[in-house]
């Protein structure tokens, strides 16, 4: 199949599959539905943890940034004794 036929193709099975398969029933105004409020519990717990693992990422950085400066200064005072 030529690249035409097949964007052809694509653009008739798009246009021939009814809208409500398309979407869920928060695209269709019922945002007070048990899946609706479900779906945002689900955002919501995937935000918190991303969010604790850029804590824990930045945390981690931080702390080798301490350590690193806490034994340069050791090594400081190594050297001049």
């Amino acid at each position: 199949m030529t690249p035409l036929v097949k964007r052809c193709a694509a653009v008739v099975f798009a246009l021939a599959i009814p809208r409500v398969a398309l979407a869920c029933p928060v695209c269709f105004g019922q945002n007070d539905s048990p899946l609706a409020q479900a779906m945002n519990m689900g955002i919501l717990a995937m935000l918190i943890v991303v969010a604790g693992v850029l804590v824990a990422f930045a945390a981690f950085f931080i702390h080798l940034m301490r350590r690193a400066r806490m034994i340069a200064r050791q090594a400081e005072g190594i050297a001049e004794t």
